[in-house]
């Protein structure tokens, strides 16, 4: 079984991975009502990096490409049709999908606009990418890139800004650009459900619509 740099720890460590979704229950929340705030109405959607499916089951998607073997599995007990591949080489035909998602997925990828070309293949006319991420220049950005070499997962990551985003997915082909963001405080001072605001620039998670 193949291991990338990238994704050794979510081979490692996915029942910590799991965790962290019930320890920051109100973040994972606030994140989810922020993809859903731009989410259109589709057919067919695929996630791209869908780990152990946290996004993919409460937002109706089914299927998902996923490197890690262990997230895989759960991914595939929770119903998903999940198969093995990275978002620069998508296992699947032109023209696909209605929507393809990726959370947290772009700073763990190699090559960020070879894998926004790949979605952009595998959508069809029209079709709707979503990206959610932790901005660089955001609070949570700030930290997490301050302590990249003491975190498990981090420690690969390469964390981009909104407009560096924005260029390379206008540089895929991708146009008319929609914002959400959520999480305005630090995790430890979340008691409670983020709001979900369209726009960027205040808070730390960032979804970006834009549509083939």
């Amino acid at each position: 079984m193949r291991v990338l740099p990238k994704i050794s720890a979510f081979e490692k460590h996915f029942s910590l991975y799991e965790e962290w979704f019930k320890k920051n229950e109100y973040a994972y929340q606030s994140e989810l009502d922020a993809v859903k705030l731009l989410i259109p109405k589709f057919e067919k959607g695929l996630e791209v990096g869908i780990g152990t499916g946290k996004f993919a089951v409460p937002l109706g998607i089914k299927s998902g490409v996923e490197p890690s073997y262990e997230m895989r599995k759960i991914a595939l007990e929770r119903g998903l049709n999940v198969v093995d591949g990275v978002a620069e080489n998508l296992p699947f035909e032109n023209n696909s999908f209605d929507l393809v998602l990726m959370v947290t997925t772009v700073c763990f990828v190699d090559d960020v606009l070879k894998s926004f070309k790949e979605s952009f293949r595998v959508l069809k006319d029209s079709g709707i990418i979503l990206i959610g991420f932790v901005d660089r220049e955001s609070t949570i950005g700030k930290i997490y890139q301050q302590n990249k070499e003491k975190s498990l997962f981090y420690k690969e990551a390469t964390f981009y800004s909104t407009s560096e985003i924005v260029e390379l997915l206008y540089e895929a082909g991708f146009k008319d650009f929609n914002f959400s963001q959520t999480i305005f405080h630090t995790l430890d001072k979340i008691k409670e459900k983020e709001p979900a605001k369209h726009g960027f620039g205040k808070g730390s998670f960032i979804t970006i619509k834009a549509k083939k």
